[in-house]
């Protein structure tokens, strides 16, 4: 009886998840580990600047994209203003912009003798107008940077919210005698929570875990304390052990929030389902702000970037020339298409496994395998190396085999495996999705006129699922095309993708050099994120 469960489907989704799973196994394991001496050296200096400037970094960025994100979704949701259907899709192109590259524009143009000195001197002449130029750096530099990058995540998420929203609960503000400003906060904002929380928790993931812009401000976070544990001491268990600190850092902000929401329910109770909500028309001064503000988070999110990256490639068109633009874009794509094709072909495969088998055991093993993706990208790298380390040593060269680490260290293959674990839950979550549209009769009639288990996946559920591959397809390709810290640490010797070649230059302080590379980033991530943008905010 228990071999008979063992069958194809069940085996092949558990050893995906299994996969999934071990790096984040991996760094809870080797807490325990005894580390070095600069694990000591590190406890008495800089460990609480690390958490201090983590938390600190953390507040303000939440607090911005709460700000910015659900004011945007706000006022598109809601009102008809000009320019409002423009708005509403051009604000997620935030999404093709990296934190570390709005710093590189960000200090580019405000520093000394920048770009704002040179459109003021040019403008009325020769005079100091440095003194006059703020400066964004250090830890408000990172902020801002972080924040003008991420809030897209609130930014959609709200909206739809704000979308399906019944005009049932606006009514019932106005029923009770409230401003719209009293409607906003007491019953618009709550009945949204879910959402902003959804789309602030992943702004929290992907703060904690930002690599490239914390380093380039010379910012100490736990994620540039985990980087240099393991480059700069190679000490691969303290690396793990700071790994462990975050983790447990973001494990207490799900704990807190679900603590905080108790027993409050967000689901519409009325039995006669939701009326439509109608868009109220602004004139003059209200049409005007609402514009405005719209405008002024578009440019400072997406245009302000993309205009310093422009200004410095014509400027400097030798960088230009030096860029070796097929290699690199070659590089990304090859990535890309690995990681789409690995990552889509076995959630399929686990997703399906899932459904035949209806295994509770490999449903909770496969709950815990998607949470990768609220791990940083180099914890799970320093995870991945370690344990391969360990096996290696321990299983490898027990039975006398010859090293693998070479195999997966350094190479495009350990590359794509970490790819893999890192983004495995949003290729699986948006293949579930699908899958759970299709009926299991369906499934059943497909036995009956004698179709097999291989040949009903085959024949039926991709073809039936091909928009779900699109959508999926598209959104590991933005993530893998702006993702720094794993193709960073994981790459083989002289193998550069936009990404690490802009954050190359920009390490050694040649911004300029670092702008083309940063530029085609954006271009070909706005791509893919305008054909995105009709799935997620299709009306």
């Amino acid at each position: 009886m228990f071999f008979k469960r063992i069958n194809i489907w069940y085996l092949s989704s558990f050893l995906i998840s299994l996969v999934v799973a071990i790096p984040i196994l991996t760094v809870f394991s080797s807490f325990f580990d005894p580390t070095g001496n600069y694990s000591e050296i590190l406890k008495k200096t800089f460990l609480f600047d690390y958490i201090f400037n983590s938390l600190i970094l953390l507040i303000g960025v939440l607090i911005l994209t709460f700000i910015i994100g659900v004011t945007c979704a706000y006022l598109v949701s809601f009102y008809n203003f000009p320019g409002v259907n423009f708005f509403k899709w051009s604000l997620i192109l935030s999404f093709a912009v990296p934190a570390y590259i709005y710093a590189y524009s960000l200090t580019a143009f405000f520093e000394n003798y920048g770009t704002a000195f040179s459109i003021l001197k040019n403008l009325f002449g020769e005079a100091n107008y440095n003194i006059y130029i703020p400066k964004f750096d250090g830890m408000l530099g990172a902020i801002l940077s972080i924040s003008f990058s991420l809030f897209g995540y609130v930014y959609v998420l709200t909206r739809t919210s704000f979308h399906y929203q019944s005009q049932n609960l606006i009514e019932l503000g106005k029923n009770l005698g409230f401003s719209k400003k009293k409607s906003f906060f007491k019953i618009i904002l709550p009945s949204a929570r879910p959402a902003i929380v959804a789309g602030l928790s992943l702004v929290a993931m992907e703060t904690l875990s930002d690599f490239g812009s914390v380093s380039f401000f010379g910012i100490s976070t736990l994620t540039t304390g985990i980087y240099n544990a393991w480059i700069s001491f190679d000490d691969l268990t303290l690396a793990n052990r700071l790994s462990f600190y975050l983790l447990i850092f973001i494990l207490g902000l799900f704990i807190l929030e679900k603590l905080s929401r108790k027993k409050a329910q967000y689901h519409t109770p009325t039995k006669s389902g939701i009326k439509k909500k109608n868009s109220i028309d602004l004139n003059g001064r209200k049409a005007f702000l609402a514009f405005f503000f719209c405008a002024i988070v578009f440019f400072i999110s997406f245009l302000f970037p993309v205009l310093q990256m422009l200004y410095w490639t014509i400027s400097f068109p030798k960088h230009l020339a030096d860029l070796d633009f097929v290699k690199l874009l070659s590089n990304t794509m090859l990535l890309v298409l690995l990681s789409s094709f690995v990552l889509i072909s076995l959630s399929f495969i686990s997703n399906y496994g899932n459904r035949v088998t209806k295994s509770k055991f490999l449903n909770i093993l496969t709950i815990f395998s998607v949470s990768g993706y609220a791990i940083p990208g180099i914890i799970l790298a320093v995870a991945f190396i370690t344990f391969i380390s360990w096996f290696d040593n321990s299983v490898i060269s027990f039975f006398g085999f010859q090293t693998v680490k070479s195999v997966f260290i350094g190479s495009v293959l350990g590359l794509i495996l970490v790819y893999f674990i890192r983004f495995y839950s949003l290729a699986s979550n948006g293949i579930k999705s699908g899958y759970l549209k299709i009926n299991y009769s369906i499934d059943e009639s497909a036995y009956l006129l004698g179709y097999s288990k291989f040949k009903t996946f085959t024949n039926i559920h991709i073809p039936y699922l091909k928009n779900s591959m699109l959508l999926v397809g598209v959104l590991i390709a933005i993530e893998i095309i702006k993702e720094l810290p794993i193709t960073l640490i994981m790459r083989p010797f002289n193998f550069e993708t936009f990404a690490t070649t802009a954050y190359i230059f920009a390490s050694q302080d040649l911004l300029e050099a670092a702008a083309a590379p940063s530029l085609f980033l954006i271009v070909i991530a706005s791509f893919f994120i305008l054909i995105t943008s009709r799935y997620i905010l299709k009306d």
